[in-house]
């Protein structure tokens, strides 16, 4: 038959392709050759092999004596991945999910210059509505998001934002001064996730989780919210681990480094 003569070598054994991929994923970890066959698994001829074609297909670029790194093509590739980064559509299945299991409403929210803007709202069974919506500034020192973004800025920068945008008063809970907000980022680093009780809208509360990009930079944050009514006091801090692991996965899904 005519189909029996068809060349297929074109077309790689799953083998070979998955030891392709361990050996750049070990390139892109590791610069030294001895380093790239230990973390590949594979023996040395073969690792060669594999750096030659990805090298001279600009996958890869150096050789064993200099240390390898990433190359022209696999930069482009990287570039225009990251330009159709879709946090929203990344997240939705996940804040989904987390809305099923917690039943309160969930946002996400990405950083501006000096605020934190809604990309996704949703909401739980409850008969209440948030006044949030997709699209709304909110500010970063008093809501849960933001101080899960500033937690993990330097001092310096907090400060720098501070005398740039002030801490204005949003309710009577909320931190207004330097110090407060510096002891505040101190707790929300140290244990993970930071919360709004009131703080940027009478009767609401929240608990946030940070998010990472591909880069490993918090420019993101996750929210469980509630009115006080339902989760009075700090009772909305038993959400933080279902918040941690939500926007953890999403981290993860955007490529951030492990922690």
């Amino acid at each position: 038959m005519v189909l029996e003569q068809i060349d297929r070598s074109a077309a790689p054994a799953a083998g070979a392709s998955e030891k392709t991929l361990r050996v750049l994923q070990a390139a892109l970890e590791h610069p030294r050759f001895t380093d790239i066959v230990a973390e590949a698994g594979l023996a040395k001829a073969t690792v060669h092999r594999i750096l030659a074609t990805l090298v001279e297909q600009e996958f890869i670029a150096g050789d064993a004596d200099h240390g390898y790194r990433a190359g022209p093509s696999l930069l482009t590739l990287a570039g225009r991945a990251l330009a159709s980064v879709d946090i929203s559509s990344i997240a939705e299945p996940i804040v989904d999910d987390l809305v099923a299991r917690v039943d309160c409403t969930v946002h996400v929210g990405v950083l501006t210059d000096a605020e934190m803007v809604y990309v996704i709202r949703k909401d739980a069974s409850k008969p209440y509505r948030m006044r949030s919506r997709v699209g709304l500034g909110i500010p970063m020192h008093c809501s849960g998001m933001g101080k899960a973004v500033l937690a993990s800025w330097s001092p310096e920068r907090v400060d720098q934002l501070v005398a740039r945008e002030g801490l204005p008063a949003r309710t009577e809970l909320t931190i207004t001064t330097p110090e407060a907000l510096h002891e505040e980022l101190a707790r929300v680093a140290a244990r993970g996730y930071a919360m709004d009780l009131g703080e940027n809208e009478v009767g609401t509360v929240c608990v946030s989780a940070p998010i990472r990009d591909h880069s490993g930079a918090v420019t993101y944050g996750l929210s469980i919210s509630s009115i006080a009514l339902e989760h009075p006091g700090t009772s909305i801090e038993a959400l933080a681990p279902a918040a941690i692991e939500a926007a953890d996965e999403i981290s993860r899904l955007l490529g951030a480094p492990s922690a």
